[in-house]
């Protein structure tokens, strides 16, 4: 027994002393690669977008680093004592949530954020879009699956009342954004097809009860710009169709940087954050806008990767509804700015210019480092 336990040592060391500095800091090379790209990529693009203002580009700067910091201590975090804290984590969320209906700051129409002033000022919806999918990955993970009737339903309750405080700030966008990840951990959690299309089904009646008693009138003109941008030109119309003259002048190549004409000439309203996209596609043409889907398609490719690698059923549920979510983002910005979507206002992951949005971001990634490297230590636990 002794020659045994002497030789399992042994062959603990020889891992550990095999193992890269990255891992023994449980980082995941090729993801902070990735990210590091990624965010270099979104500097580059903002100093155009937002006219050459240091000022936003010391902002940004600062915010990705606190990212990758939060980054790196969330890896350290093992997924076991995540799962442990995770309703813990909901219910504070949904008490920030009820604490900005109740005193919430207030601007441009929509109260959104807690304000304390002189310290911080941040947006509780944003740490939901984490905390739901770690949520109903502890609930399940502790369940047998496929998810049964009773299972669903409590589902659909932990994730009702986030969305609908959020969609009472109002932010659809981000109230569609927290509800998606849920979603995707019923999803990879096996939810029976049967119920699949019953929700589809629904879609449709749900969607016209929504616009009759709970889209605001600027919600529905954008609806109705998606369907026909035309009608409005001169207002609710005007940013996808600067956004789509943008996109389409940069042709193959583009212009070159900060040789935009629809951004720097105030065409193009919001250029530094949801349409960020268009002022990359008119400088860099469809080269760059086809590198940077590369990269985030090898991100993507990354966090499937990790998913399908997780050796808990709670990682594995975790770390693929962050990948799945990830990917809705990039599709919805993307489809919004191009004319194929609604503008929502979601932003371009890590190339929009938004603080609370990016060490969101960049946590998210913290937890898919942290399924990956502490696997090996949950196996033999």
């Amino acid at each position: 027994m002794n020659g045994s336990f002497d030789r399992t040592l042994s062959d603990e060391d020889v891992l550990r002393r095999r193992a890269s500095l990255l891992q023994r800091l449980h980082i995941d090379g090729p993801l902070l690669l990735l990210l590091v790209t990624l965010g270099a990529v979104g500097l580059f693009v903002l100093w155009s977008a937002g006219g050459k203002h240091w000022e936003l580009l010391l902002k940004q700067t600062t915010s990705f680093g606190i990212g990758l910091v939060a980054m790196c201590v969330i890896a350290q975090i093992e997924p076991r004592f995540m799962a442990r804290w995770a309703p813990l984590a909901y219910g504070f969320g949904v008490s920030l949530l009820v604490a900005v209906e109740l005193f919430g700051y207030t601007a441009m129409g929509a109260t959104r954020w807690i304000n304390i002033p002189g310290v911080i000022r941040f947006q509780p919806s944003e740490f939901m879009k984490l905390i739901m999918p770690a949520t109903i990955a502890c609930y399940l993970a502790g369940r047998s699956l496929p998810p049964t009737l009773k299972h669903l339903a409590v589902s659909l309750v932990l994730i009702g009342v986030p969305f609908v405080l959020i969609l009472k700030q109002p932010d659809l966008g981000t109230a569609l954004m927290v509800m998606v990840p849920g979603a995707f951990v019923l999803f990879i959690a096996g939810l029976r097809w049967r119920w699949i299309l019953s929700a589809v089904a629904a879609a449709v009646p749900i969607a016209v009860a929504m616009w009759y008693f709970v889209l605001h009138d600027y919600q529905k003109r954008r609806v109705l710009t998606f369907l026909d941008p035309e009608r409005d030109p001169l207002g609710s119309g005007w940013n996808i169709i600067q956004s789509k003259a943008a996109i389409g002048s940069g042709g193959v190549l583009g212009k070159g940087w900060l040789q935009g004409t629809q951004s720097h000439l105030d065409f193009l309203p919001e250029s530094h954050t949801d349409f960020i996209i268009a002022v990359l596609g008119e400088e860099f043409g469809m080269v760059g806008v086809c590198l940077l889907l590369v990269v985030y398609l090898l991100l993507i490719a990354r966090g499937l990767v990790i998913t399908v690698q997780a050796q808990t059923l709670f990682g594995k549920l975790l770390a693929g509804s962050i990948t799945l979510t990830f990917f809705v983002y990039v599709f919805v910005n993307i489809g919004m700015v191009s004319g194929l979507l609604p503008v929502v206002g979601v932003p371009l992951p890590f190339i929009s210019y938004g603080g609370t949005s990016l060490v969101t971001l960049m946590s998210g990634f913290g937890i898919l480092m942290a399924v990956h490297t502490h696997r090996k230590w949950i196996a033999q636990a």
